[in-house]
C-alpha cells in the first residue's frame, strides 16, 4: 500500500510578504491629490504651487499631522512668497498695482483678491499709463475713481493668466467701466459685479452681434445668463467712459504706446467710437461688455 502524500496546511503569509503585497492605492491617491493641488494653485496664483510644496516639506520634517497646523504653515509660506514677489518682480520687468488705496487715490484695484492671487502686475509703462488715465479723469471729472481689474502675474513671460488668453507678458490691463444708477447718478468706484467681471451690458435688438449663430466648443466667451439677474441694474456712465476711451486712443497711444483696446462692437457703436485702436477680441475670447481691455506694444 502506497504511502499517502500529506501536504502541510496552508500557512498565513509572513508579515514581510504581506507588507510587500499591500495595495498601493492610498499613496498613489495622495500623490495625485498633492499634484492636483499644486497644479490648481499654480494656475490660480503662479507661486502658490511652490509655496504648497515648501509647506508640505516643512510639515513632514516637523512631523505635523493635523490639518490646521499644516494649513497655517501653507498660509505663512504663501504670504511670504507673495510679499517677496513684490520685490522680485521688477527684475522681470513688472511692478504691482497697489491694493492698499486710500481716500485720496484715484486709481484703485477693484478687490484685494487680485493682489492675494498675484494678478496685479504690469510693466512700468502700463503702470504709468494707468496712473495717467486716473489723473486725467480726476482733472476732467473731479473726484472720479478709475478702477483696475486683472493685470498679469509677477514672473515669466508667456505664463497664462486664466481665463484670459493674452494677459501673459505684463503689457495687458483691464479697467472697469464707469457706472451710473437707474436715476442717472454717477456711482464713483462702483461696479455691477463684486469683482468687476461677468455683469454684461446686453445688446439691444438690431445691435451688431459678430458671434451670433456660432457654437464654438473651445471658447471663454461665456454668457453666465444665470448670474445676470443677481447684479444691480447699473448702466454705463457714457460721459466718463467716452472720455476715458478718448484719452486712451490719443494720449495713451502717443505717450505710452497703447496698441489695442478691446470693447464689444455693440458698446463701441453705442458710444459713437470710431478710432481704429478699438478692436473686437474675437469669438473665442471673453466678452468685453463688462470691462475695457488695453495693451501696449
Amino acid at each position: 500500500m502506497s504511502r499517502a502524500l500529506h501536504h502541510p496546511p496552508c500557512a498565513p503569509p509572513s508579515p514581510r510578504l504581506w507588507e510587500w503585497q499591500r495595495p498601493q492605492g492610498l499613496p498613489v491617491f495622495r500623490f495625485a491629490l498633492h499634484a492636483l493641488i499644486v497644479l490648481v494653485l499654480t494656475l490660480l496664483t503662479q507661486i502658490g504651487g511652490i509655496a504648497y510644496l515648501v509647506a508640505l516639506a516643512a510639515s513632514r520634517a516637523w512631523g505635523l499631522r493635523r490639518f490646521l497646523p499644516k494649513l497655517a504653515i501653507f498660509l505663512l509660506c504663501y504670504a511670504s512668497a507673495t510679499f517677496t514677489a513684490t520685490f522680485a518682480a521688477p527684475i522681470f520687468g513688472r511692478v504691482p498695482l497697489s491694493c492698499l488705496a486710500d481716500a485720496a487715490d484715484r486709481l484703485v484695484v477693484r478687490s484685494p483678491i487680485y493682489c492675494l492671487l498675484n494678478r496685479n502686475y504690469v510693466t512700468p509703462e502700463v503702470h504709468d499709463l494707468a496712473k495717467a488715465l486716473a489723473a486725467h479723469m480726476d482733472r476732467e471729472f473731479p473726484g472720479t475713481v478709475t478702477v483696475a481689474l486683472d493685470a498679469n502675474f509677477p514672473f515669466v513671460r508667456g505664463f497664462p493668466l486664466l481665463p484670459h488668453l493674452s494677459h501673459a507678458d505684463g503689457k495687458k490691463l483691464d479697467f472697469a467701466y464707469y457706472y451710473r444708477d437707474v436715476d442717472g447718478a454717477f456711482l464713483n468706484g462702483a461696479t455691477r459685479s463684486p469683482i468687476g467681471y461677468f455683469a454684461f451690458e446686453q445688446p439691444a435688438p438690431g445691435d451688431e452681434l459678430p458671434c451670433e449663430g456660432r457654437n464654438d466648443w473651445l471658447t471663454t466667451r461665456w454668457d453666465f445668463n444665470v448670474l445676470q439677474p443677481l447684479f444691480p441694474a447699473y448702466r454705463i456712465e457714457e460721459q466718463r467712459t467716452s472720455a476715458a476711451i478718448g484719452w486712451l486712443t490719443s494720449e495713451g497711444v502717443a505717450r505710452f504706446g497703447l496698441q489695442k483696446i478691446f470693447i464689444e462692437p455693440h458698446l463701441k457703436n453705442a458710444l459713437g467710437i470710431t478710432d481704429g485702436h478699438i478692436r473686437f477680441q474675437g469669438c473665442r475670447a471673453a466678452r468685453h461688455d463688462d470691462h475695457i481691455h488695453i495693451q501696449v506694444e
